[in-house]
């Protein structure tokens, strides 16, 4: 019999990354705005004020990653949401810059802690069966942010005074810290032998050594992706296709829908290896497509296949990256997925602004897609060839067991 995934906490911790997610993506595309208008910063320091954010979100994560366990994971997670909103209300009282910078670096730490201690608490939520399909479900909540935040924000911003922003924000942030409470979370117990191993300030408390190879090939798709998130405003102004633009990540959203619940279940009874190469390639597809595209239908088309590709990879590689670690390290597999794809997302992609020149929008797209190219040899090596070697023993294995 089928063990059961939607159940009310699988539901519930779901939830509360949506909302985690829906204010991350609605903040990242209105604050700058709300700095500029409000401090008449330039564009360099009303970027500051929207990017300041994932370094808090970083430094949250190290330390959830670290003291996960330790602590507890729901006291944490509550921990993380009562900060989320004591940083929402801050944001009415910011009278300075200074002070904006101050509250986004709170905020993402709130972030990174709550966002770390959602992730692990949803791997113990879900049947061991069934990981790769309620992890991919769980992803999907974040790409259903992606695309409604950025509108939401948008939507605000032309039709209300900026404030409805934040209210909003804190409307979302005490809905999760409702949900938060009245979760039932598993806990672990720790051995003295693994809280000893735990104390201290060596890397291997801070990253889970075991998750970092199938990160890394993660990390590469996100810089490529993070090209897509960074210029496609541009490149469609460009081409004349602005108003397509605004429809992309819908019909990114929908790819990742409607193909979700098959690529899940094929994680969990094929291999990680049968869906993450296939999406890889979509990805390169989707890259290409975009690079030459010279209408709405095409842009949306390329959409199409971004969003099955870099959306099934990215969920993909966080569940083996959850499924490789111990049990009592899985906050910090979860940490070190994170905050290496973090990095990819939101700190790399400036390298990419000094290539845009020499290109142009179209080449940078090429040269992304052959990058994209090159994962795939790095995800055999890193972590694709032995999948299979594993995939292969259980499958003899099976038979063996079914031969006697």
């Amino acid at each position: 019999m089928k063990e059961k995934l939607w159940t009310k906490d699988f539901i519930g911790i779901t939830s509360v990354n949506f909302f985690l997610m829906l204010t991350f993506y609605l903040l990242m595309v209105t604050i700058s705005a709300y700095s500029a208008e409000k401090f008449a910063s330039n564009e360099s320091a009303a970027g500051l004020a929207s990017s300041i954010f994932v370094i808090g979100a970083l430094v949250g994560r190290l330390f959830g990653g670290k003291y996960l366990e330790i602590i507890g994971r729901k006291k944490l997670l509550l921990a993380g949401m009562v900060l989320i909103i004591i940083s929402s209300i801050l944001y009415f009282l910011t009278g300075s810059y200074s002070i904006l910078i101050a509250v986004r670096l709170l905020h993402g730490f709130a972030f990174g802690v709550a966002g770390t201690a959602t992730g692990t608490i949803v791997a113990q939520a879900i049947p061991h069966t069934r990981r790769g399909e309620g992890i991919g479900y769980f992803a999907l909540s974040m790409t259903i942010a992606t695309a409604i935040g950025p509108f939401i924000g948008i939507f605000i911003l032309e039709h209300f005074h900026f404030s409805m922003i934040f209210v909003f924000c804190l409307v979302c942030a005490v809905i999760s810290s409702f949900i938060s409470l009245i979760l039932k979370v598993q806990e672990i117990t720790i051995s003295k032998e693994n809280l000893a191993e735990m104390k201290g300030f060596k890397l291997s408390n801070f990253i889970e050594r075991k998750s970092v190879p199938i990160t890394l090939a993660a990390t590469v798709t996100a810089f490529c992706y993070a090209g897509i998130i960074s210029f496609l405003t541009f490149f469609a102004a460009e081409k004349g296709i602005t108003e397509a633009a605004g429809f992309f990540f819908v019909v990114y959203a929908a790819a990742v829908l409607a193909t979700r619940p098959v690529t899940g279940r094929l994680f969990d009874t094929k291999g990680p290896n049968f869906v993450m190469y296939p999406s890889i390639i979509s990805f390169i597809i989707g890259m290409f497509i975009l690079s030459q595209a010279s209408s709405g239908v095409i842009l949306l088309i390329s959409g199409a296949f971004i969003g099955f590709g870099y959306g099934t990879y990215m969920s993909s590689s966080q569940a083996v990256a959850i499924k490789e670690a111990p049990a009592h390290r899985v906050g910090l597999a979860t940490a070190t997925f994170f905050i290496l794809t973090d990095i990819g997302l939101g700190i790399v992609p400036f390298l990419q602004g000094y290539i845009v020149p020499s290109l142009g929008y179209n080449g940078l797209f090429i040269l992304l897609a052959i990058l994209l190219i090159i994962c795939l040899p790095l995800h055999y090596f890193l972590y694709g060839k032995n999948a299979s070697a594993v995939v292969n023993e259980n499958a003899s294995t099976a038979k063996l067991e079914e031969t006697v």
